[in-house]
């Protein structure tokens, strides 16, 4: 059992007959009454997102996970496949459950939460950042690059993405995969 103290964010928890992920989270301390946590949870089961308020010293549930490094293989409809890359056991995942799955490329590597009781994946940590190729975009106009002007982009992995107007096609560009926005431009 934990408490309110021990929240942070990607803790896995049980509550209301399922296991929520902590996506954010705040601490409050009114000037008049009790302390109390807001957070926002995830379900690890259907994906839907609930705002929910603990008071401070409120016992909770947590849920022991490990992390397992796991290669991403390819994309079949709404399934993702991926490989554990210590023993090459293969999981399928669907894609609601995937943080990001928009930008993910064959072979990415994530951290896949795996509950220790039953052994089944919880949820797919991205890395904070990935580099991609832009596939298509219209071209910039010279001189309009003062502002902070922005223009859509397709990314190799299909996703789109608002850049500034001096990305052209062909450039690489690194994304914030938490946000899905642009963050620079990578040069070789």
């Amino acid at each position: 059992m934990a408490t309110t103290s021990d929240i942070k964010k990607g803790l896995c928890i049980k509550y209301n007959h399922d296991i929520f992920k902590i996506i954010e989270f705040l601490h409050v301390k009114p000037g008049k009454g009790p302390a109390f946590v807001r957070t926002k949870l995830k379900s690890v089961t259907s994906g839907k997102v609930i705002d929910n308020t603990f008071s401070a010293g409120h016992k909770i549930e947590d849920v022991r996970v490990e992390t397992h490094k796991f290669q991403y293989l390819y994309a079949e409809g709404d399934d993702l496949h991926f490989m554990n890359t210590e023993d090459y056991n293969q999981i399928t995942l669907q894609r609601k459950v995937v943080d990001g799955s928009e930008f993910m490329k064959e072979g990415e590597v994530v951290t896949i939460l795996i509950n220790t009781e039953d052994s089944m994946p919880l949820s797919v940590e991205m890395p904070s950042h990935v580099i991609l190729e832009v596939t298509h975009t219209e071209p910039g106009v010279k001189g309009n690059t003062a502002t902070n002007a922005t223009k859509p982009a397709t990314v190799e992995t299909g996703a789109r993405v608002n850049v500034p107007l001096f990305i052209n096609e062909g450039d690489k560009i690194k994304i914030d995969t938490e946000k899905g926005a642009y963050s620079e431009r990578i040069k070789e």
